[in-house]
């Protein structure tokens, strides 16, 4: 099925953007299982190993931004336990675990559960849409990135997080594209790019800073940070139109990782993260992190 084959509506429970018809357990399953690595979309997929091992030091930044954002709310995690759902290629697992971490997976490509087992990684192969009702443990950290926005009821995942997956106490980090921001829409119109983010069926939610604090909250969770990253969007209000030319986009990201990680190697990390905090209040960013733990009672 392709775009036209779908609409955006407002979720009337939870108050942000989905695809309407939603599509089939079977159709996002088989999507998973068998075409998230392998099929067209692999071209541009981020979850790549290919991408992440040729941008290993941006990639390890944000795992450092979450490894260090969860360390302020719950206290040293050396020690303690970690469950990357839809863990990929366990890239990050495998920072966290030189991080100190005990690191677990959970994913439903092969291609990801064959990764892990051949790095000693315990990951369960199983379909997200459906997760099992218990890993036989609870972990301190929960990480779902890049991954909510795939989900055809995110609202019951996070739920289901909470009550077989988080240990009390503990931390969940999402991570996903920030849609509908203000640079992104008023490039849109500047340049007529035709909302070339919405991706039906692969991306069947669409998130603000707002709209998915908002579904968490309502789902059984306190809110405790939140931060956004580079706005790349500006580049087009700058008119570098990378949107269909692929050299242009990548030489846009190149500059986006000099900026990180030049800020980094010169000492202003601290001064990164409080520039990416300040632009999620603003709505901003081209991707949002949200940290949570149970609310109370919870």
């Amino acid at each position: 099925m392709t775009n036209s084959a779908y609409r955006l509506a407002v979720d009337p429970t939870y108050g942000f953007l989905r695809v309407d018809p939603t599509p089939s357990v079977k159709e996002v399953e088989h999507y998973y299982l068998n075409e998230f690595y392998s099929g067209e979309y692999r071209q541009f997929n981020d979850s790549q190993l290919q991408v992440q091992q040729e941008q290993k030091d941006f990639f390890r930044l944000h795992w450092q931004f979450i490894h260090d954002q969860c360390e302020k709310f719950i206290g040293p995690l050396a020690g303690r336990t970690l469950l990357d759902i839809g863990c990929g290629y366990c890239q990050a697992l495998l920072y966290f675990r030189e991080r100190g971490l005990q690191v677990h997976g959970l994913e439903p490509s092969k291609e990801g559960a064959d990764y892990a087992a051949a790095h000693d990684i315990p990951c369960v192969r199983s379909g997200i849409e459906t997760m099992p009702a218990d890993l036989g443990r609870r972990f301190d950290v929960v990480t779902l990135l890049n991954v909510l926005e795939h989900l055809r009821e995110p609202a019951r995942a996070l739920i289901e997080i909470r009550e077989r997956y988080l240990a009390p106490g503990g931390v969940l980090a999402i991570d996903v594209p920030n849609e509908f921001n203000d640079f992104q829409t008023t490039a849109n119109v500047v340049h007529n790019l035709g909302e070339w983010w919405v991706h039906a069926p692969v991306h069947l939610n669409y998130f603000s800073p707002s709209s998915l604090r908002r579904l968490v909250e309502l789902c059984g969770y306190r809110v405790v940070g939140a931060e956004a990253s580079f706005p790349l969007e500006m580049f087009l209000l700058w008119n570098d139109v990378y949107v269909g030319n692929g050299a242009l986009g990548s030489a846009c990201h190149q500059k986006r990782m000099a900026f990180e990680l030049n800020l980094v190697k010169h000492g202003k990390l601290e001064k990164l993260k409080q520039f990416y905090a300040a632009l999620a209040d603003l709505e901003l960013g081209r991707q949002v992190t949200i940290y949570a733990t149970p609310a109370a009672g919870k």
